[in-house]
């Protein structure tokens, strides 16, 4: 069996989780989170602890019973604090503006790029180079990091553009005549 899957969830206090045969529902301070659950795992509560097993023993099934786990746990963590992705802007101009649902974006380009955020995710700008995502999903802010980042790149000569914060850009050298 999956090692991963062996240690349970401990749910804090104030987060009410629903199992049923086809998902699962975990609800908590920030909001409330559903996923599907495949027929190969199953998900119990007992006290204040989750247990994930596999319904087999099947490489398959315990594969999926290590993911269901962690997914079960990310969801049991961003209902009680969240989850927050940072991303740097490095470059001449390069700004970034947080509007609403909209994060508007200058860099470099002879257009400025308004990126509209899915709901559930939210964006602050304390500086105009930085920027800071939030959400009770981790998959969801992940996922709009890459696509803002995926706007430009870092650049492997200065290392300008769109970076993790954190983010180590290995620099080449200058080409030689």
């Amino acid at each position: 069996m999956s090692r991963v899957a062996r240690m349970p969830i401990t749910l804090p206090g104030g987060v009410d989780v629903n199992v049923d045969a086809a998902s699962i529902s975990v609800k908590g301070p920030l909001g409330t989170l559903v996923q599907a659950i495949n027929p190969l795992v199953t998900i119990r509560k007992e006290g204040s602890d989750l247990l994930v097993s596999a319904v087999d023993e099947s490489r398959l099934a315990v594969a999926l019973s290590g993911t269901f786990r962690a997914l079960v746990a990310n969801m049991v963590h961003g209902v009680t604090k969240g989850f927050e992705r940072r991303l740097t802007l490095v470059g001449t101009g390069y700004r970034a503006q947080a509007s609403g649902a909209n994060l508007n974006l200058s860099l470099g380009f002879s257009h400025p790029v308004v990126h509209a955020l899915p709901d559930g995710v939210k964006a602050e700008t304390p500086t105009q180079t930085e920027i800071v995502l939030k959400s009770t999903d981790k998959q969801k802010v992940g996922q709009v990091a890459a696509e803002i980042r995926a706007y430009r790149p870092p650049e492997p000569y200065k290392g300008k553009g769109v970076r993790y914060t954190g983010e180590v850009v290995a620099l080449k050298e200058v080409k030689k005549k």
